[in-house]
């Protein structure tokens, strides 16, 4: 008999397109949905999700969407509602390689 092992993440796929979305402001949806691992319909409602809740912001521009993250609004979760946005994306940025990302620097 083989163990099923449960997969599992720190963070969440909303996490996960915010932090695609904070390294590159003008990715594409298949390459959202190609980083986290879901299909395109769902890095679309993911990032609709964001714009909806005003963290993140989105500009067309000719055929492609330019995204700008929103890094002083507060995280949701109630144990972090202290914390913002940035603060999470600076550590994960950080992490990744990616410290020049725009959401990390002061505008």
């Amino acid at each position: 008999m083989s163990a099923v092992t449960r997969r599992w993440d720190f963070l969440t796929n909303h996490a996960h397109v915010l932090l695609c979305v904070a390294h590159d402001p003008s990715i594409r949806l298949r390459d959202i949905a190609g980083a986290v691992g879901i299909t395109e319909r769902g890095a679309h409602k993911i990032l609709s999700d964001l714009v909806d809740q005003g963290y993140v912001t989105r500009e067309r521009n000719g055929r492609r969407n330019h995204y700008k993250v929103k890094p002083e609004l507060p995280l949701r979760h109630p144990l972090l509602q202290e914390r913002e946005v940035g603060d999470l994306l600076k550590v994960l940025l950080r992490a990744e390689g990616w410290a020049d990302a725009p959401a990390t620097r002061s505008d």
